[in-house]
């Protein structure tokens, strides 16, 4: 059997691969490529041929959990590659011949990647330096060593980033493109200086990651049904609100992918551009040269668009260009910082937006969270405490037989959850709702209207706890305890 393979450069450039002693060509499988798996595999090894896709698959998940090849090495043998300050997009998976301090760096990379971590921390502390990456909303960490070479690594990362490494005082950003096992994946760096020096923090971006159908995301049938029929409206705001990292950009994609249609213009102006979306004009603003989320929603304006997706409304410029926008017979698609879909209309008064031209102009909102899966392999059930039937009797669903908490083991790596769900609160703003909203009437009021307590937030996460899919602490952590 196969006890070393072929370098991963080698495998990706001449289309072969070994795996279990089985030879695997992709198309375009090289004649010398096929010598020497044959040489390694030896000649009774049976060949697979495979597509281009399926290929790259079986590339990715042979060669992720290579060894990393990072060394215990003394700090001073750290030397950073000045050489690479305007690299070419770099695969992690190649590791080279390369120093240690640039194979540190790429560790941390690869696994933030490989365990589909949203968000990258590398802080130096006084006797050293820690990495976190954010896995499923929480922070873990991967690296936390004393003497490490706190500010070579930093500098290996601004170098990669494209930014100043004299300057150590003034926050900066910049952004690193990789790509992992052909995938491309953009990697977004911010700094900021602090006690023990600078702190860099990289949120992660697979930018060909495949958008999932609506109902893969938590969305129950008849939430899909509203969203279908919102995407295919002629004109109005569609609004999507929820704390960072609760997954509106991924739910407004889904919309956008929903209403791309080859007799429909649609744009975007993003920041960043988180996933590559064929048939669609995307567009980043650059805030420091004028080009902010208005100008460019005005500029797109003269774009003959049928569709617009702004990444956020922040302003009250932003929210008047978009309102008008939707009033001229576009649809438009954003986002905006509101803790609840009602809170939504609240926040967009606050913004400087009239009551008359909110009730004319949004036709949904939707407020989204992510919840933590129970881990399948150890959650364990039992009955409901007081607090917990409480709860359900409070929103009007009937109890379950029983409910399940985390517990941990090696599938979940101690933790007790994998991977993430969400829960949905949908407004479709009808007729009886745009009057109370243009007599200017209370949140209170709205929602009384527009959401019975089993379409609340709290609502659609206890109908997930009464599945098994997650457990009341992880609930009322997320959404509160109350409607």
């Amino acid at each position: 059997m196969l006890t070393d393979r072929l370098p991963f450069t080698f495998a990706r450039d001449q289309k072969v691969l070994l795996a279990e002693g089985a030879l695997i060509a992709g198309p375009g499988a090289t004649l010398a490529g096929l010598r020497e798996a044959l040489r390694h595999a030896g000649p009774e090894a049976a060949l697979t041929e495979l597509d281009e896709d399926a290929f790259q698959t079986e590339l990715m998940r042979h060669y992720q959990g290579q060894a990393t090849g990072i060394e215990e090495e003394d700090s001073d043998s750290f030397v950073l590659d000045d050489s690479s300050r305007e690299p070419p997009p770099q695969d992690l998976l190649d590791g080279g011949d390369e120093a240690p301090v640039i194979r540190l760096v790429n560790h941390f990379l690869r696994r933030a990647v490989e365990d589909h971590a949203s968000d990258i921390h590398v802080e130096p502390h006084e006797s050293g330096l820690r990495t976190r990456i954010r896995v499923d909303g929480f922070l873990q960490t991967i690296y936390d060593r004393p003497a490490a070479p706190a500010k070579r690594v930093i500098s290996r990362l601004k170098v990669m980033a494209g930014m100043d490494i004299a300057e150590t005082r003034l926050p900066q950003d910049g952004h690193i493109a990789l790509r992992y096992g052909g995938r491309s994946i953009d990697i977004r760096v911010s700094t900021l200086a602090g006690n023990y020096g600078e702190r860099v923090v990289m949120r992660v971006l697979d930018k060909t990651a495949g958008l999932r159908p609506l109902g893969d995301l938590g969305l129950r049938a008849p939430q899909v049904a509203t969203l279908e029929a919102l995407s295919a409206a002629p004109n109005g705001i569609v609004l999507a609100t929820g704390p960072t990292g609760s997954g509106k950009t991924t739910t407004l994609y889904s919309l956008l992918k929903l209403a791309n249609k080859a007799e429909r213009n649609i744009l975007t102006v993003e920041d960043p551009i988180e996933y590559d979306l064929p048939g669609i004009n995307q567009s980043q603003i650059h805030a420091e040269i004028g080009l902010t989320f208005a100008a460019g929603l005005r500029a797109a304006l003269r774009q003959d668009p049928d569709i617009i997706l702004v990444g956020e409304i922040r302003d009250k410029e932003t929210a008047t260009t978009a309102a008008q926008a939707a009033l001229t017979g576009h649809l438009v698609f954003s986002s905006l910082h509101a803790n609840s879909s009602v809170a939504a209309i609240i926040r967009l008064r606050d913004l400087g937006l009239d009551d008359y031209l909110i009730a004319s102009t949004v036709r949904a909102i939707i407020a989204q969270r992510l919840l933590r899966r129970l881990c399948p392999a150890c959650k364990t059930p039992r009955a409901l405490n007081a607090a917990e039937t409480a709860a359900f009797d409070s929103i009007g669903l009937p109890h379950p037989a029983q409910i399940f908490d985390p517990v941990g083991c090696p599938a979940c790596h101690g933790v007790g959850h994998a991977g993430r769900i969400g829960i949905y609160e949908i407004v479709t703003i009808t007729e009886a709702l745009k009057q109370v909203i243009d007599e200017g009437a209370s949140e209170q009021a709205i929602k009384a209207l527009a959401l019975a307590p089993s379409e609340t937030l709290f609502g659609e996460a206890l109908a997930f706890v009464a599945t098994g899919a997650t457990d009341f602490t992880e609930v009322t952590r997320v959404v509160g305890s109350t409607p």
